[in-house]
């Protein structure tokens, strides 16, 4: 028999759905069966398992030790931890990610973001293997595997909600610096609809929308320019797959290494001279809003990350601009 407390990690969701959690490898059958012959009980009273659970209650498992640990097998595998941590709180967890690094698992055997911040937190003592048994820290939006910048997690459940909540309400502004091929001689505000291809992994613009397309809307602006290359200040409004590259490449300015909407040409020339792989684009800031819900701490922070090495050596090797120091900052200012 064992009586665990629910904790805040595991408030507001329904008794069933963290039972499976707990007990991750038994059959939701035997799960119901043990909930209505009273062997699971909440609070020292039968459940059915629809029950919305509060921080305190009591359940109990009037299960043999052998069969709770037969049903609760650990999935959890310690990895190597290379976060670049910008800011961090008990709810969240602010990194600069790294060009080349999945920021969640596409398949079984992936290491991403997710599996490093357990980890870090097991690493640091902030938690236990047991707290993982109900709760995953994860990333509360997506960066492509080789796109680098400001990527923001929660730790805990709060966390993770509530900055979800403000990603997807779009009230967190989202900013990104990239190389694009041409001169941009002025900013310029577009729009249009894009429609996915999950057999190719790439997207389609449109101008005009159709019952298959989502709106899309990308704000940019020039910073500097060698006439035959400009680095873009980019304010990200929609954030849709592929969004950016997809939408500067039909606008007639891909981004320079884009192995997808790239310029191929260019991109050989560049893999040449710098051994560049991947596109560069980089998610340099990301702004809180005033009302940031349960997570006062961020509301209205700022969150930036220096551009990576590969990026200055091209900015500074192609004579695009100086303004950038040896530490990835620029000396531009933005908002």
């Amino acid at each position: 028999m064992q009586t665990r407390c629910v904790t805040p990690n595991e408030a507001g969701q329904r008794l069933d759905k963290l039972l499976t959690k707990i007990l991750n490898q038994a059959p939701k059958s035997f799960i119901y069966k043990m909930l209505r012959k009273k062997n699971i009980t909440l609070n020292g009273k039968k459940a059915d398992g629809s029950e919305k659970l509060s921080v305190g209650d009591q359940i109990t498992l009037w299960l043999a030790d052998e069969t709770i640990d037969k049903f609760s097998q650990s999935t959890i595998s310690r990895v190597r931890v290379h976060l670049d941590i910008l800011y961090e709180d008990p709810d969240i967890l602010v990194i600069n990610k790294p060009a080349g690094v999945l920021s969640q698992k596409a398949a079984a055997q992936d290491i991403s973001v997710n599996e490093e911040i357990i980890s870090y937190m097991l690493d640091s003592g902030q938690a236990v293997e047991e707290d993982f048994k109900s709760f995953r820290p994860a990333a509360c939006h997506r960066l492509d595997r080789n796109t680098s910048g400001v990527l923001i997690a929660g730790k805990s459940m709060q966390g993770l909600q509530d900055m979800s909540q403000l990603i997807r309400e779009r009230q967190v502004g989202k900013y990104y610096c990239c190389l694009v091929c041409g001169h941009v001689a002025k900013g310029a505000v577009i729009e249009g609809y894009l429609v996915k291809d999950p057999v190719k992994n790439k997207v389609l613009v449109l101008e005009s929308g159709n019952s298959m397309s989502d709106y899309i809307k990308t704000v940019y602006e020039p910073l500097a320019s060698n006439g035959q290359m400009t680095l873009l200040w980019v304010h990200l409004i929609t954030g849709r797959s592929h969004q950016i590259r997809a939408h500067l490449a039909a606008a007639g300015h891909p981004i320079a290494g884009d192995p997808k909407y790239g310029n191929p040409r260019e991109n050989h020339r560049l893999y040449e001279k710098y051994h560049l792989k991947y596109q560069l684009l980089h998610c340099i800031q990301m702004t809180m809003p005033k009302d940031t819900l349960r997570l006062t701490k961020i509301s209205g922070k700022t969150f930036r990350a220096p551009l990576p090495r590969k990026f200055t050596d091209l900015l500074l090797g192609e004579k695009i601009t100086d303004k950038v120091d040896c530490h990835g900052n620029l000396e531009f200012k933005r908002p």
